[in-house]
């Protein structure tokens, strides 16, 4: 059963459902290696962006979906540059992430799709708390998370890991309550 297509918006940005043609865009930064310095995966081969979009696609037909993972276009052209994913990890807990293009780094874009993303996990989804994880070097992204309201809430040392070895990563979370007392 094919579910009503999420578009987030704001005065720049439209978030929406990723589409099989798109992963040309979304290779354009996944297979550049800044991009994916701080992460698991990368930098993508043709082969592995495209079964990376064949995942999103599958996993917006599961139910209860779970996972939302949106592209992040220019509103004024529609130019794809970047992602923005919440998951719902249980009925009142979710995790969001972001990445971008690094031609739109440092422009505040980051911290839009943050906010999109924190409140459709709160108006939508009736979450009581979303976090995010993000690596301690990763100094853009911890300030993209403090700008949005989030609170450091401790270090997870060795978490995940890289090419060149185990990571740490920083925790942060917005409480439902701060979120709309600072949405005001």
């Amino acid at each position: 059963m094919a579910q009503p297509d999420i578009r987030l918006s704001n005065g720049r940005l439209l978030l929406n459902e990723i589409k099989r043609n798109d992963w040309k865009a979304i290779h354009a930064y996944s297979s550049r290696k800044e991009v994916s310095t701080y992460q698991t995966w990368g930098p993508n081969t043709e082969e592995q962006t495209k079964a990376f979009v064949e995942k999103i696609i599958d996993d917006e037909l599961h139910q209860p979906r779970t996972r939302y993972v949106l592209a992040v276009r220019l509103k004024q052209t529609g130019l794809l540059i970047g992602a923005g994913e919440i998951n719902l990890r249980d009925t009142s807990n979710g995790e969001i992430s972001y990445i971008l293009h690094p031609d739109y780094w440092n422009q505040g874009i980051g911290t839009d799709v943050a906010h999109l993303l924190l409140t459709f996990g709160f108006q939508t989804f009736d979450l009581h708390r979303i976090y995010a994880t993000c690596d301690p070097r990763n100094i853009g992204s911890a300030k993209v998370l403090e700008k949005i309201g989030m609170k450091q809430e401790g270090r997870m040392r060795e978490v995940l890991k890289l090419k060149d070895g185990w990571r740490d990563s920083l925790l942060y979370s917005v409480l439902e309550q701060d979120f709309h007392k600072q949405s005001k």
